[in-house]
């Protein structure tokens, strides 16, 4: 064990002296290691943060929902369109149907889009605002938070169609001066008066904003049906999407078999016909971004290998030119008793301590880039300790590889000859 901390010792301070007597080579030649740990795990940490962001953006779509679509979020829409454009829509007694005849759900929501509307309140108008209308479960499928006292449509609101509302918090934004408070005042939307009851909080900071109601008016679907005429059917009015929660100890699998069975029936699909709607969960959007990620982190990789090979080579010029300065030390050693292992083992050190100098240096230069990058983009990139582990371990491995060559050839020199040079 001591002779093990002997070699460490030497090796550190042979390394020292190196980076001391040529500042300027040095530097030049870690600049190598430097860089490409820098390329390396700098396209890492913004890969991660990226991947995230992305996932808290998609988790606010529940684990544990299925969102019944006319098309499958694993394949590209451009790609099939005139496919899932011949699929019909869903309508409201096909969501009736799966109320009355699921048992593995635990809530059952449907939402459907009615177009782009004005808002008007007073002398202030929002144009191009998005108009949903939903029922009662929609709030639980949609997470949604509200600013405020502001809340919901009750159920007995929902039922009755109350002429209420819940709008988006950039709505309230553009409409209600600074000091108004927009709980309880009428807004107009096509020729109708709606009561505000809630405004929904302002979505966060998410790269990719999945349930963004920042810009989205949402009234109650009997309030559509009855005040705006939305029909089943009606070609003026968007697609309509369903939510279906499982139940806790309910496989999605399970539950998916289950809505599949009634649907069908309730298009009447024969057995060899093709199920004309997707059932998505989130697992779907997940195994897209793995895919993803895996290769953003590839091309960081390859990027970040150049520099390292550079840098690699530049490690061993100095370990071979360490050694042709040291060979009468290292002679001197061998014939006092000092094994050939003991030579290999403190030139490889010296190799990887040079390497980890450099690395250090590469994870230096991403922290504070991370931060002008955090500070300028509403996007948080981190560097974790768990890719601060992989630049140290990967400018270990580079100091060996560079370091393998010289270290054998002090190793295997001859005491004699190697004194007298």
């Amino acid at each position: 064990m001591r002779q093990i901390l002997r070699i460490l010792f030497e090796g550190a301070s042979q390394a020292w002296q190196q980076l001391m007597a040529n500042k300027l080579r040095s530097f030049l030649s870690l600049l190598g290691i430097s860089i490409g740990i820098f390329c390396i795990i700098g396209v890492k940490s913004a890969v991660n943060s990226l991947e995230d962001n992305i996932r808290n953006s998609f988790s606010k779509l529940g684990n544990d929902v299925i969102y019944l679509d006319k098309f499958s979020w694993s394949e590209d829409p451009g790609a099939n369109y005139w496919k899932w454009m011949r699929r019909p829509n869903f309508t409201f007694s096909e969501y009736e149907a799966l109320v009355e005849r699921l048992d593995n759900a635990s809530e059952i929501a449907y939402w459907q889009y009615m177009g782009s509307k004005t808002v008007k309140w007073q002398s202030s108008s929002a144009e191009n605002v998005a108009f949903l209308s939903c029922t009662q479960n929609c709030a639980s499928i949609f997470r949604l938070e509200f600013e405020g006292d502001g809340r919901y449509f009750s159920t007995s609101e929902s039922q009755s169609g109350a002429p209420v509302c819940v709008i988006g918090y950039n709505i309230a934004e553009g409409l209600f001066p600074e000091g108004i408070d927009p709980l309880d005042k009428e807004i107009n939307i096509g020729g109708r008066k709606l009561r505000i009851i809630g405004v929904t909080k302002q979505s966060g900071d998410d790269l990719i904003k999945v349930m963004n109601f920042d810009n989205v008016v949402l009234i109650s679907h009997t309030l559509a049906r009855r005040g705006f005429n939305i029909r089943d059917g009606n070609p003026w009015v968007g697609k309509a999407t369903i939510g279906v929660r499982a139940k806790p100890d309910v496989n999605l699998d399970q539950l998916k078999d289950e809505i599949t069975g009634v649907l069908r029936g309730e298009r009447h699909l024969k057995p060899r016909e093709e199920s004309s709607f997707a059932l998505n969960t989130l697992t779907i959007l997940s195994g897209l971004m793995e895919s993803v990620f895996g290769t953003l982190n590839i091309a960081g990789f390859v990027i970040g290998i150049f520099a390292l090979i550079v840098g690699m080579f530049s490690v061993a010029n100095i370990m071979f030119v360490s050694v042709r300065e040291r060979t009468n030390i290292i002679g001197i050693k061998m014939a006092l008793g000092a094994k050939r292992w003991f030579i290999l083992l403190e030139i490889l050190f010296e190799a990887v301590v040079l390497c980890v100098v450099g690395g250090l240096m590469g994870l230096l230069l991403v922290w504070p880039v991370t931060l002008i990058v955090s500070s300028f983009w509403d996007f948080d990139i981190h560097l974790s300790l768990a890719n601060i582990a992989i630049g140290v371990v990967t400018s270990i491995i580079v100091g060996v590889l560079s370091g393998l060559i010289p270290a054998f050839q002090a190793s295997g020199l001859d005491p004699v000859e190697a004194i007298r040079k």
